[in-house]
């Protein structure tokens, strides 16, 4: 797999160039600091809507990371794991398709806007994308948190995903929650850093 580039969604431009113009024009009035935050500001926007061309190699007994970012839990119900990742504000928020399938259904659900890190977060705003897939179905969870509160959702019903497509984003700081049905070996740990498209977190038993 490979990583190239340094694109930028185009949802991000108009923070980028509002805090570039908002950095020139307190520039002239001699407001230095406060010019320097806003083109500091200029660079975070830069890193926070990257985009980077990410050459998936799969294969379709395992499953891939949805997000980047690092594993904050891992729970086994019936028949059922769900991997839940955390991703702060300086990790690339593309979400990406975990496997090959068809969009089933996209549910949009909660109130509130708790930390996403913390368990209270479950009734928080989210996106539900059920993908239909030839293990069944996979249910990617985006969740805003206490700063992220707008979620960007790129598929629709009845769309073909591939792996590692991009399938929408969180602003600023968000979790995205996996859930696999059936038996899965883990290849993954809590804590453990992952990328979006890139990482394994699995195989089908």
């Amino acid at each position: 797999m490979a990583e190239e580039g340094l694109n930028v969604r185009p949802e991000g431009k108009k923070f980028i160039w509002g805090a570039f113009i908002c950095g020139i024009v307190l520039g002239l009035l001699k407001l230095y600091l406060l010019s320097t935050c806003f083109f500091m500001l200029v660079l975070f926007f830069v890193m926070f809507f990257r985009d980077p061309e990410r050459v998936v190699s799969f294969s379709p007994e395992f499953v891939l990371s949805p997000a980047d970012g690092i594993i904050k839990d891992i729970s086994w119900g019936e028949n059922v794991v769900k991997i839940s990742i955390f991703m702060s504000l300086f990790d690339c928020h593309i979400n990406r398709s975990p496997h090959t399938g068809i969009v089933k259904d996209i549910v949009r659900e909660g109130e509130g806007f708790k930390a996403a890190f913390l368990k209270a977060s479950e009734g928080n705003v989210k996106n539900t994308i059920f993908l239909e897939t030839v293990h069944g179905v996979m249910k990617i969870t985006q969740i805003t948190g206490l700063i992220a509160r707008r979620i960007a959702c790129w598929v629709r019903v009845g769309q073909k995903v591939l792996a590692g497509e991009r399938i929408g984003m969180i602003y600023f700081g968000s979790r995205v929650d996996l859930e696999l049905p059936g038996e899965w070996e883990l290849y993954i740990k809590k804590g453990m850093r992952v990328k979006g498209g890139k990482t394994i977190l699995g195989r089908k038993l």
